[in-house]
């Protein structure tokens, strides 16, 4: 037998039986960022390398290490995105959305980086992300985090914590950098083979340092919320009392950097304790001088993006599960001249009841191993027709997760006996066996379809 082509290393398959908490996650974050008004955007995986260069930054090790850059056939540097509001930017430029406008849009997808594969971590992994334009004030940044928090509760998970800080505006920050430079310039041999090579180029990415050995460096470093300007302090103490209202939790973090060379003024994270080094499950901030950059007018813009597989292991970890999304109900056909009929008869089913997960049996084979692909599909019902059935018009229920009789019943009456029982499903939280259904009783319940386990 020829060899197996397998996934390449940190790219992983989404199977089936995952694919419910994916899509509830997903709901869930639609519904919550549209009841705050933002609206779908999408753009392509590809860009121009030159984008990531010009809006992440040379010294960061996105661009230096990690990005998937080729030259395509017509010998253009071609990037696949590692990040999506650079993307959002220039789609918003492109197509006129920035002109005189504010805009509130959301973008989900696959993200690339190259880099060490672990727990929550992968080359290719997905992003939710939200883009807001042309405010100016702390009330945005506000909302991103009210947005944060709504979602948390959606998703039936502890809230992260959340840690804030301010870097002020560019010039600010550069007066802030020198005085930094002279600071980890006495700290030289202390300093590792990264920083070492960030010092003069890139010196706040220090800050951002991941290796234990850099904790008392970083820790002793001057602290960059006393060298915000005016305008930077005010705007933080407004947004914290913004926050204080709500009743948000927050810690101000002020060794909290992004790793994206764009924010400016506020940034955030939201940090669990539940998934080891991999603890940030949600990071954002302002990034104003960044439309401009990309040659745009002036325009205040912020965001946040949210990593899709810490979520997911986020809500692994506190025991919510989702419905299963396989058949509700297993057509079994046996018995000479019954599949043309089965299949017209489901059909009819679809067409008068699309919420039906219904799956029919194909590919022939005896009542007893059909019924038994019944039960392992794990349908509630397991709807017969036999020859028996199929003389006097009717269909056989078994109920196959629960001790209840198995009935008769016309085929003219199936579709209203389904549509009860789906009501009654419904209405119980889903059928025994520990699920419920995907998708809330009422319109616009985030919350629907998810259950909390007791361990």
């Amino acid at each position: 037998m020829a060899q197996i082509v397998q996934a390449i290393r940190g790219m992983h398959d989404v199977l089936p039986q995952d694919i419910p908490h994916w899509r509830h996650l997903e709901e869930a974050f639609r519904q919550v960022v549209q009841a705050y008004g933002y609206e779908e955007i999408r753009f392509p995986v590809v860009e121009k390398t030159e984008l990531f260069v010009r809006t992440i930054g040379e010294v960061t090790d996105i661009v230096e290490k990690e990005m998937y850059t080729f030259e395509d056939l017509n010998g253009e540097r071609l990037s696949l995105r590692p990040e999506g509001t650079a993307g959002c930017v220039r789609a918003c430029l492109e197509n006129g959305l920035l002109h005189n406008q504010v805009q509130r849009l959301w973008y989900g997808g696959p993200m690339f980086r190259h880099e060490r594969p672990q727990k929550g971590r992968y080359r290719q992994f997905h992003q939710l992300g939200v883009e807001a334009y042309g405010m100016p004030g702390p009330d945005i940044d506000a909302e991103l985090v009210f947005i944060g928090a709504r979602l948390w509760r959606a998703l039936g998970i502890p809230a992260p914590a959340l840690q804030l800080n301010s870097l002020g505006t560019p010039a600010a920050r550069a007066r802030y950098r020198e005085r930094l430079v002279v600071y980890l310039e006495s700290r030289l041999d202390e300093l590792d083979e990264d920083s070492r090579r960030r010092l003069h180029r890139n010196p706040l990415r220090v800050l951002d340092s991941k290796n234990p050995s850099m904790r008392a460096v970083i820790e002793e470093a001057p602290s960059l919320l006393d060298h915000l300007d005016a305008e930077s302090a005010e705007h933080f103490a407004q947004l914290r009392a913004l926050l204080d209202e709500a009743g948000i939790a927050y810690t101000v973090n002020p060794r909290l950097v992004r790793g994206l060379d764009y924010y400016e003024k506020t940034v955030f994270e939201w940090v669990s304790d539940r998934l080891g080094a991999q603890g940030t499950v949600c990071a954002g901030g302002r990034y104003d001088g960044l439309v401009e950059h990309l040659g745009g007018r002036p325009t205040p813009a912020a965001g946040f993006a949210l990593g899709m597989e810490r979520l997911l292991a986020l809500m692994q970890e506190a025991g919510v599960t989702v419905a299963g999304q396989g058949p509700q109900a297993y057509l079994v056909m046996a018995g000479a001249g019954v599949t043309g009929p089965g299949l017209r008869l489901a059909e009819a089913l679809r067409d008068r009841l699309p919420q039906l997960r219904l799956r029919v049996h194909c590919g022939g084979g005896s009542f007893k191993s059909q019924m038994k692909k019944a039960d392992r599909s794990g349908a509630a019902l397991a709807l017969i027709l036999g020859e028996e059935e199929l003389a006097d018009a009717s269909v056989s229920v078994k109920f196959l997760r629960e001790q209840r009789p198995q009935m008769r019943i016309d085929q003219d009456a199936l579709a209203d006996f389904l549509e009860g029982w789906l009501r009654e499903e419904g209405q119980s939280g889903g059928r025994s066996g520990g699920w419920c259904d995907a998708g809330g009783d009422e319109p616009g319940d985030a919350s629907g379809g998810v259950m909390i386990s007791e361990t």
